[in-house]
């Protein structure tokens, strides 16, 4: 008998079965248990993707908002004294033409050192960044007001320093540190240290501790004298419109620095741990797949004993005019259901642990979460549409997959065979 496919009394059939007891024939536990496995696997690809995503962005949005998209600077050549010169003369004038340039946002000079910190009795080595003030507060995750404490408007007054620099030194606003370079004070006997006093007028959060824990702010102007750079920059920090295509600026940024000059963008200094994340990325939604294709199994197991348990009743209804076609879509609609459901069950809790992932891993880990040890403040995960639809469409594309075969089995069993010994 032709018959539209899916017709209500298929489904009404396949309910049936799905409903049945043990007792009667039915495999509901085996269901349960597939529907069990389908909601975990799904679970926890979500949730893999989730996290995956958040320490991505967490890892790229700390990089993008604290440190510049390209760095500038220029070849050494030597100078009268034999020393072998990298900083930039005419940085005003460079800066402007290339803050003019299309898709440039910002372009400022800047004076890098490494010095120790000190107050009372603590120390602690940090990097110091010369920056003007406005170029300071152009910095996102540097000129943040709500991870922030002082005020930024006075950085010209003083120093500001990370939060990590701050906790190791016991610092606070106000407070007034030393800092100390071996490369000092030029005299007729040689080169002094230099130690200057600084108040600490602003303590910012960039999100990632290694920047926090060592990073420290002077306005241009002192850091030039206190590291011997009077009227030079050791490079231009460079921000741009679209970070992920920084390559495209790049030409463009090299004719208008110079002759001289050479360019590090930030996935030059991050790039092999980008290069790392998308490898591990790619492995583990492998093995996240595979997950899913194992419990997608169970389904199987669970449709062939159904099939065997129910060999009379595919006989009599295959006597009674039921099209092959029809036996094979009320199986395939038991193994279906399933996969459906499970998939629901599994995108929900995936979902509900990537908005609540910081809650449930403070309950888990009992409160360890240091950033000395992790390198984050907090564990990051981002659900996007695409990981949960292309979770969705794995598990039920498996699901539907695996399905058929045993669906083909019961439609193609010989319905003499089934009925001889009953």
């Amino acid at each position: 008998m032709a018959t539209a496919p899916f017709a209500p009394f298929e489904w009404m059939i396949a309910w049936r079965y799905l409903r049945a007891r043990r007792a009667e024939g039915g495999v509901s536990t085996m269901t349960w248990i597939s529907l069990i496995g389908i909601t975990l696997a799904v679970f926890a690809l979500i949730a893999t993707l989730s996290v995956r995503s958040g320490f991505r962005a967490e890892f790229v949005d700390t990089i993008l908002g604290a440190n510049a998209h390209v760095t500038v600077y220029q070849i050494g050549q030597v100078d009268e004294a034999g020393r072998i010169d990298r900083t930039i003369a005419d940085y005003d004038t460079t800066a402007a033409a290339l803050q003019a340039l299309p898709g440039v946002t910002r372009a400022a000079p800047l004076v890098r050192g490494q010095v120790m910190a000190n107050l009372r009795s603590r120390n602690a080595g940090v990097e110091v960044f010369g920056l003007s003030a406005t170029n300071l507060g152009t910095l996102p995750r540097i000129a943040d007001p709500e991870t922030s404490q002082g005020d930024i408007t006075r950085f010209e007054q003083g120093v500001a320093i990370g939060s990590g620099v701050a906790r190791e030194l016991g610092a606070q606003v106000g407070d007034r540190i030393k800092l100390i370079s071996p490369n000092g004070v030029r005299t007729a006997f040689g080169t002094s240290p230099r130690i200057n006093a600084y108040e600490v007028t602003y303590i910012f959060s960039a999100g990632r501790y290694d920047i926090d824990r060592t990073r420290v702010y002077l306005p241009l102007a002192e850091a030039q004298s206190f590291f011997n750079r009077e009227n030079v920059v050791d490079e231009i920090e460079v921000m741009v419109e679209t970070p992920e295509a920084v390559d495209s600026y790049l030409a463009s940024i090299l004719m208008t620095a110079g002759e001289r000059a050479q360019v590090w963008t930030w996935r030059d200094a991050s790039g092999g741990f980008l290069r790392a994340l998308e490898v591990e990325d790619n492995v583990m939604f492998i093995i996240m797949s595979i997950l899913v294709l194992i419990a997608a199994m169970n389904i199987v197991s669970g449709l062939i004993m159904l099939v065997k348990n129910k060999g009379r009743d595919i006989g009599i209804l295959r006597t009674m005019g039921l099209s092959e076609g029809s036996i094979l879509r009320v199986f395939f609609i038991c193994g279906a259901f399933t996969g459906v459901i499970g998939t629901a069950f599994g995108v929900i809790l995936g979902c509900l642990f990537a908005v609540y992932i910081d809650p449930i891993f403070s309950v888990l880990m009992g409160g360890d979460w240091t950033p000395e040890k992790y390198g984050l403040y907090s564990l990051p995960a981002e659900l996007h549409l695409d990981d949960v639809l292309s979770a969705v469409a794995l598990s039920l594309g498996l699901s539907f997959i695996v399905t058929i075969f045993p669906a083909r089995r019961a439609a193609r069993m010989n319905p003499v065979e089934a009925l001889r010994y009953e």
